[in-house]
Parts: structure tokens; C-alpha cells; sequence
């Protein structure tokens, strides 16, 4: 069940006029879609969705939206922003079903840093894979993947096999063990010595610059000859 309900308000027409109307009424339009049913066009107040918007769960969360005393069980599949304001203007609903099975990309998240032997000797966390994108039904979408990193040292990585998913939820890449994340190791010292060449090299150049305090006439260009004294 939906934790989380929106108060929404039929918009009656589609289109980019009905749209900024709406945003003129200070709402954000919406759409309602799937299930084998007409899109709804929706009218959402900022002040409900902005709290939502800002969680790292907001794509995985069922929300229920709720029109004229109607409410249905939906999943965000999009959100398009403002380039200027980076305000939400636009969203995009799934209606779901207790058998919709959907793909979804969840993000990783990554515990236990400080039981790492390899981090503690100043490795490296490479994160190979910020979400997975999973398959499964819409009422059991897991909120996140933790990776727990504690006994990792450097070398060790961490793959898909080991991470211990709910009942039915499957990753879409079914055909190799794919890295989620490695501990690399420390690169300060390659990155000293990156500094020290370009230093060395800039030295050889101000040396080799100079110049002999006598120039040459350049060549192909002959002296013009001295004037004489007028008597």
C-alpha cells in the first residue's frame, strides 16, 4: 500500500496550453497511465511533491494520487525540470497493479567503509555501478542495494553474486557476474610523479630559450647597406 497520497485536480485537456495553464495556477501537470486504461492529465501542488522529490527512494516509492475522492496507486516514471529554475514542470505516473512487473533502477548504497583493511590503508572505493536496474513487480521494489564492504582489501571487489536480493527480484543482466564496486589502490604516488614531469620539463625549456646576445641577420635576407656621411 501507498505510504505516501498526492491531492491532485483533473486537468480536463491535454497539451502544452492546458500544461502552462496549470503552471500559471502554480500546479505541476501530470499523467496518469498504464494499466490498460486511458492517461489521466493531473494537476499536483508543488508543496506535496518537492518533499518526495528530494528523497534518493522517490523512483522506487508507491505514491497513491488521489482525484475527486479516486485514488490510484502509481509509480514515477519521469520528472522534466525547469533548465533555469530546476523546478519540477512536468510528471509522468504508472498506475500499478498487484501483477505489473516492472524494470526499475535501484540505487546502490555502500556501509561499513570503516571495517574496509584496504580503505583504512588508503585505498580506494571504485564504484563501477551507482544503481542496478532490476525486474520485478511493482509492490516489491527494494528501496535500495546495500553493499556491505566490511574485510575488503585492496584488490577485492565486490559483484553481483554477492548481494543477496528479496524473493522474485532478479537483476536484467542475467548472463555474467557483473562488478558493482572494487577497492582500488592508494595513487598518490603516480600522481606526485605525473606532477614532477611536466615541473622538470618547463625547467629544460627556460634554459634552452636563451638566446645569444649577437643575432644573425636572418637567412635569405641581406644587410642594408651603411649610409654615407654627407659631406
Amino acid at each position: 500500500m501507498a505510504e505516501t497520497v498526492f491531492t491532485a485536480e483533473r486537468r480536463e485537456r491535454a497539451g502544452k496550453g492546458a500544461a502552462r495553464a496549470a503552471r500559471r495556477a502554480g500546479l505541476v501537470p501530470g499523467v496518469i497511465y498504464g494499466a490498460k486504461k486511458a492517461p489521466e492529465m493531473v494537476a499536483l501542488k508543488p508543496a506535496e511533491l518537492m518533499p518526495e522529490l528530494r528523497k534518493v527512494s522517490f523512483f522506487t516509492n508507491l505514491y497513491g494520487v488521489q482525484v475527486n475522492g479516486s485514488s490510484t496507486e502509481v509509480l514515477v516514471r519521469d520528472v522534466q525540470f525547469d533548465p533555469v529554475s530546476d523546478r519540477p514542470v512536468h510528471v509522468d505516473f504508472m498506475r500499478v497493479e498487484a501483477d505489473t512487473r516492472i524494470t526499475v533502477h535501484v540505487p546502490v548504497v555502500f556501509e561499513n567503509e570503516a571495517a574496509s583493511p584496504g580503505i583504512k590503508r588508503g585505498g580506494v572505493l571504485n564504484v563501477v555501478r551507482h544503481d542496478i536496474e532490476l525486474i520485478c513487480l511493482a509492490t516489491q521494489i527494494p528501496h535500495k542495494i546495500a553493499v556491505d564492504l566490511t574485510g575488503l582489501d585492496i584488490g577485492d571487489s565486490v559483484h553481483i553474486s554477492a548481494i543477496k536480493l528479496p524473493d522474485g527480484v532478479r537483476p536484467t543482466i542475467s548472463g555474467r557476474d557483473f562488478t558493482i564496486a572494487t577497492v582500488a589502490a592508494p595513487t598518490t604516488v603516480a600522481v606526485e610523479a605525473e606532477g614532477a614531469a611536466p615541473a622538470a620539463a618547463a625547467a629544460v625549456e627556460v634554459i634552452t630559450a636563451k638566446e645569444p646576445k649577437d643575432k644573425e641577420a636572418p637567412a635569405g635576407k641581406a644587410e642594408k647597406p651603411a649610409k654615407a656621411d654627407k659631406k
